[in-house]
């Protein structure tokens, strides 16, 4: 199968630049490099600005690399996840950072790559590893989890309300033969969910798909780790803004953006604080931000993606 070309629509590139005020020499790290299309944004709008750039995706920075070419030593590239920035940024000497940018799920190009297993509108090896240099892939969950630990992912990651009914048929299927390609799993799921062989918007694999995606990446974990990470990292005053494209990212995100604005945390009946906490940030966004009509249109991928942003005390 041949790889697909890295194309890349940014999401929100206006609201981005809005909520993260890059200025010129400033110091910003896109924690979520992808096709680089918000760090030539920022690079852009900021002269004499640095970027620093990871992904955990070896081919995204590959193509990054290239993309990111004319702007030289204004560059710095890292095979990294983006909870691990502090690691980063202390191998390279910085110690603060003006701005952070988390755009959050999987890219148009994994989706896009049948090889690597994401999406079932290619048959391709079930594999969904954003980094596939590591890790177990789709695969050996689907074939080697025990049934209880499957259907807790399915629910939880996946919200799949069928999760029990479809993990008995995976469990009596790889008895016979293991489940190795996307198109058998999707076949699978279609079969067994209620309804699922009628024609629908949305496919009855898909939250299937999400929850082993979730799973296999760690992305919960990873925004929770990387979120706390990030706001540690900015400077007074900088900012992190972070997309998210589902509710269980989102909510992570929200959650963890309100307890860091948070001041005093002592029982309401005591008359004086006695906790002496403060603020780490402050919140720029009460609402989550999502996508204008036309960009919608533009990007369906920008339709589900809501965006919030924080500031540093």
């Amino acid at each position: 199968m041949l790889t697909a070309p890295f194309e890349h629509l940014s999401v929100m590139p206006e609201e981005v630049l809005h909520w993260l005020q890059p200025v010129s020499g400033g110091i910003y790290l896109d924690g979520t490099l992808g096709g680089a299309g918000h760090s030539r944004l920022i690079l852009e709008s900021a002269t004499e600005s640095r970027l620093i750039g990871l992904d955990r995706d070896p081919a995204a920075l590959q193509e990054a690399a290239k993309i990111l070419a004319p702007y030289g030593d204004r560059v710095s590239l890292h095979h990294a996840t983006f909870d691990q920035a502090d690691q980063v940024l202390q191998q390279i000497g910085i110690d603060g950072l003006d701005g952070m940018l988390l755009d959050l799920g999987v890219s148009s190009h994994q989706l896009d790559t049948p090889e690597r297993g994401f999406s079932f509108r290619y048959d391709a090896p079930l594999d969904m590893r954003m980094d596939p240099t590591v890790g177990m892939t789709a695969a050996d969950i689907v074939n080697q989890v025990d049934e209880a630990e499957l259907v807790r992912i399915f629910f939880e990651y996946g919200e799949e309300r069928y999760s029990r009914r479809i993990v008995k048929r995976i469990v009596a299927q790889r008895k016979e033969a293991p489940l190795l390609y996307t198109e058998e799993l999707a076949q699978l799921v279609r079969e067994v969910v209620p309804g699922g062989q009628r024609p629908s918007r949305i496919h009855p694999a898909t939250r299937v798909f999400q929850a082993l995606r979730i799973f296999i990446n760690d992305e919960l974990g990873q925004v929770k780790r990387g979120v706390e990470v990030g706001i540690s990292l900015l400077k007074p005053g900088g900012r992190l803004v972070v997309i998210s494209f589902h509710s269980l990212e989102d909510r992570i995100v929200k959650h963890l953006f309100r307890e860091k604005a948070r001041g005093c945390i002592c029982p309401p009946r005591l008359p004086v604080c006695q906790c002496n906490n403060t603020p780490d940030v402050k919140l720029l966004t009460r609402r989550g931000i999502k996508a204008g009509a036309s960009e919608v249109e533009q990007n369906v991928r920008s339709r589900s993606a809501i965006l919030r942003a924080v500031e540093r005390c």
